[in-house]
């Protein structure tokens, strides 16, 4: 025997599910474990839809298979819970609820986070070509309608929806879909909900609001989960859990809009389950006082903390001593590019400086005198447990935009307006959005990318990252997976170069790392960075720092510093995302500077109008990261680049900065079109003021990048040096006296630049033989040649030579004679120079050829007589 049972206290859902398994399990019994709710109880006495066993039917010995659907909780199937004990029971489970401990373990499971479990059954009937009859599609259409409230409820998706359609196209009739849907309330649901508003009691955990309402009715009356959804529209309220006594068994009810509080795991505790955002539980008859009490104690435990000053505040803080001048606070607060500065005298917090009051001492003629003599000493302070709500109401009510977060008598952060607004913006989505599906490609700031990071990242790279959130809060620090696999996370690309970023000391935090890992460790005391390699893993861990320049285009001062101002120094918006590894918060997204709208909008964006000033080399990573992924530069971006351009700047840089962001350029995947971006904002000259991007430049380009291209697709197994290829073409318009200077200026080492003056040179001088020659002629005068050269001789070439070029890349150079010298010498040939010219001669024959064989050559060598003089 078969069973098909779902969970206590039936809804639509549950029995639409059981209707639609019926269609996929035709032998098996219907049995509900325990009651229904009130209106299917009515449907199914006005349809008779489907033939019910009672459980006192039912042999438990006799049942082979148990088909759960809508649950997957062992407490909620009632009797059917103890068929689980059985030995060789199959359990099939069909079910849209998240996964919970202690769920029941089935041998087929179809779980998806849709919005019912109809919905799931639906496209599994539909994808099986089972055709349903009206009635069937109106009970289907029936159970979604309901666990989706119409379709309006934050946890609807497209294939809720696309579901009905197919219902509808099915024969569902919305008429009676509506009748048994709840539009308005009878006069007892009105006495029942007026009654539990009245009485409800009011709770602030963690700063979540939760109301507890209880009523008690003889008879059964209304459907409870639409009173609570009453009561959450009428009042101003983060969660409620409803208790209501009715025909003699308890109904628990939990609604919540609050990420900190899931009223599935709460109600978990009473034997119901659900979603975090809806849940219910049904038990037997007990007192509602004893219950409520259970309820709030529950509660206590289940609301999740929500953010304190420690999750939102800046550190380590920069501070300035009270005996420094004004002028040295000036100056500070330029560098690192703040306005406003705590005062710290042997390590004690003693106040606070603004920008404002700085310039007027200034204007005033004070530079000199001491930061301690204007500095503010009454400034409102938090500890590190201050809770968001009462950090914002002290910043609000005392108009302070700088929160000192204080520990005793030290200063361990700061709040500024801007992290106290950010952290309300994403508490404010976050309630918004609970339960609500993540879009394709937008993630709302404050949500986590866990699932993502365990779906996109190979098993052994997810483990690390676990591990890295681990030993980092062991240490008291914390870890961030930052940069370009954040960024490619996001856009659905694949990127396993990982960056981790410690605020604290990332040197020590590596070498624990590496232990724990058996991994090969490679430091840099200095910038505080080091790098890990297991296999092909490769770990990159820097502390976090912030960095600041003494001059426009010189490297840059870098010292430790906080996440949010190490990634303040990055070169654009799109790589300033974060993700925290600490066990807390994994998979956390931080994004301080937009880097999500660009990712969007597909822009490239500065953070700071001196970001070309203080480093030209980002207008180079600006074009190729442009071109890489197909984004626009902002228009303000770009008027900036000009103007680092007119004042002269990239002239400053140095020429291995400027090299070596050209060869990251030459490893793009087409070279050319970046190439030709940078000349529109007149970027090559710096290489040389004679370049200029013509229409010949561009043909020359073109024609080593499809060299290039070619000869990577025919598998030689050999990797020419792409840089050198595509200088010699980018150099190929200037007079030979101007590419010495031009590859100085890039500070080319020694023996690459000689290669590349000599390539461009007998690259051109090549091809001017090659027409008049054959294979042997041709050969002779291209493995003169380093294979960079050929290439680049091959993409300077006209179409008909090409292919002579391309026969000598991959078979003629290939050839060799198959005597020997030992051969040589055994047909009598004494050894000596002779045996060069000997298997020259043979060579150019096999390439006219003339020779196929081993046979072959030794009767030519014989015939024409090559051997040394007697």
């Amino acid at each position: 025997m078969d069973v098909i049972t779902c969970h206590l206290n039936a809804d639509f859902d549950a029995f639409a599910s059981m209707i639609a398994a019926k269609r996929l399990y035709p032998d098996a019994e219907v049995v509900f474990p325990g009651a229904q709710e009130r209106k299917l109880r009515e449907f199914i006495e006005a349809f008779h839809p489907v033939e019910l066993k009672r459980i006192k039917d039912i042999d438990f010995k006799k049942v082979k298979r148990l088909i759960v659907v809508d649950t997957r909780s062992p407490e909620r199937i009632g009797p059917f819970s103890e068929l689980l004990k059985k030995p060789g029971l199959k359990v099939h489970i069909y079910d849209h609820h998240p996964k919970a401990e202690g769920d029941i373990k089935g041998d087929v499971e179809v779980i998806e986070e849709v919005g019912a479990t109809a919905t799931m059954l639906v496209e599994v009937l539909k994808g099986k070509g089972i055709k349903l009859t009206p009635m069937e599609a109106t009970v289907l259409c029936l159970g979604i309608y309901e666990e989706t409230g119409s379709l309006v409820f934050p946890t609807t998706t497209e294939r809720d929806v696309q579901a009905v359609a197919h219902l509808l196209r099915s024969g569902a009739s919305l008429r009676v879909v509506s009748n048994y849907m709840r539009v308005e309330l009878g006069r007892e649901e009105l006495d029942l909900l007026n009654e539990l508003t009245q009485t409800s009691k009011e709770l602030i955990i963690h700063g979540v609001k939760v109301k507890v309402a209880k009523a008690s009715r003889e008879e059964y009356v209304g459907d409870a989960a639409h009173l609570a959804h009453r009561m959450m529209d009428m009042e101003d309220m983060d969660a409620l859990i409803l208790i209501l006594r009715m025909e003699g068994k308890v109904l628990m009810v939990g609604r919540s809009r609050a990420p900190e509080l899931d009223v599935a795991g709460l109600l978990r505790e009473f034997g119901g389950g659900g979603h975090p955002t809806a849940a219910a539980a049904t038990l037997k008859e007990t007192p509602l006082e004893i219950l409520e009490e259970k309820v709030v104690s529950a509660l206590k435990a289940a609301v999740k903390p929500g953010k304190v000053a420690r999750d939102m505040m800046t550190k380590p803080v920069l501070t300035v001593s009270p005996e420094n001048t004004i002028k040295e606070t000036e100056s500070l607060m330029t560098r690192y590019g703040v306005n406003v500065l705590p005062l710290t005298k042997d390590g004690k917090y003693k106040g606070v400086i603004s920008r404002e009051v700085v310039e007027k001492a200034i204007f005033h003629g004070f530079r000199e005198g001491k930061v301690s003599d204007f500095a503010t000493t009454d400034v409102a302070t938090v500890e590190e447990t201050a809770p968001i709500r009462d950090i914002e109401a002290v910043m609000i009510e005392r108009n302070q935009r700088f929160m000192p977060v204080i520990d005793g008598e030290r200063i361990v952060g700061a709040i500024t307006r801007t992290d106290l607004l950010r952290a309300l913006y994403e508490e404010s989505l976050r309630r918004s959005r609970v339960g609500e599906p993540e879009t394709e490609g937008r993630v709302q700031p404050g949500k986590s990318l866990a699932l993502l990071l365990k779906e996109k990242f190979p098993d052994e790279i997810y483990s690390v990252l676990r591990l890295s959130g681990e030993i980092a809060a062991s240490m008291g620090q914390r870890a961030y997976m930052v940069g370009g696999s954040v960024r490619d996370l996001l856009r659905g690309q694949k990127n396993y170069d990982i960056d981790i970023v410690i605020e604290g000391d990332g040197i020590a935090f590596a070498k624990e790392l590496s232990g724990r890992l058996g991994a090969k460790l490679r430091t840099h005391e200095r910038f505080g960075t080091a790098k890990l390699i297991k296999g092909d893993l490769k770990f990159d861990v820097a502390t976090a720092r912030t960095e600041y320049y003494e001059s426009p285009a010189a490297l840059p001062t870098v010292e430790v510093s906080s996440i949010k101002k190490d990634l303040y120094r990055r070169d654009f918006t799109i790589n300033t995302l974060a993700v925290f590894l600490d066990p807390e918060d994994f998979g956390g997204l931080a994004d301080f500077f937009g880097g999500q709208r660009d990712l969007r909008e597909k822009t490239i964006r500065v953070l700071q109008n001196l970001s070309f000033v203080e480093d030209p080399t980002r207008a180079f990573r600006a074009v190729r990261f442009s071109e890489r992924f197909g984004f626009k530069i902002s228009k303000h971006t770009e008027n900036l680049i000009r103007s680092t351009v007119k004042m002269g700047l990239f002239d400053r840089l140095s020429g291995t900065r400027l090299y070596e962001e050209l060869v990251l350029i030459f490893n793009e995947a087409e070279p050319p079109k970046i190439l030709k971006r940078l000349s529109g904002y007149d970027l090559i000259r710096t290489i040389h003021p004679r370049l200029s991007f013509t229409d010949e430049l561009a043909s020359v380009l073109a024609g080593a990048h499809e060299t290039l291209l070619w000869f990577d697709l025919s598998f030689t197994g050999e990797v020419p040096q792409k840089s050198a290829v595509y200088l010699m073409a980018l150099l190929s318009g200037l007079k030979d006296a101007e590419r010495g200077p031009a590859l100085d200026r890039l500070s080319v080492p020694g023996r690459l630049k000689d290669a590349i003056l000599k390539g461009v040179r007998s690259g051109k001088d090549s091809l001017g033989v090659l027409p008049s020659g054959g294979p042997a002629e041709i050969y002779d005068v291209l493995s003169q040649q380093t294979l960079e050269t050929v290439l680049y001789a091959m993409a300077v070439a006209p179409q008909g030579l090409k292919k002579e070029v391309a026969k000598y890349l991959l078979e003629w150079r290939k050839l060799r004679p198959a005597l020997s010298g030992e051969e040589l010498k055994a047909m009598g040939i004494p050894p000596g120079p002779v045996y060069s010219e000997i298997l020259r001669e043979i060579l150019h024959e096999k390439l006219r050829g003339r020779l196929k064989s081993k046979e072959d050559e030794e009767l030519f060598v014989k015939e024409r007589g090559l051997r040394a003089p007697s």
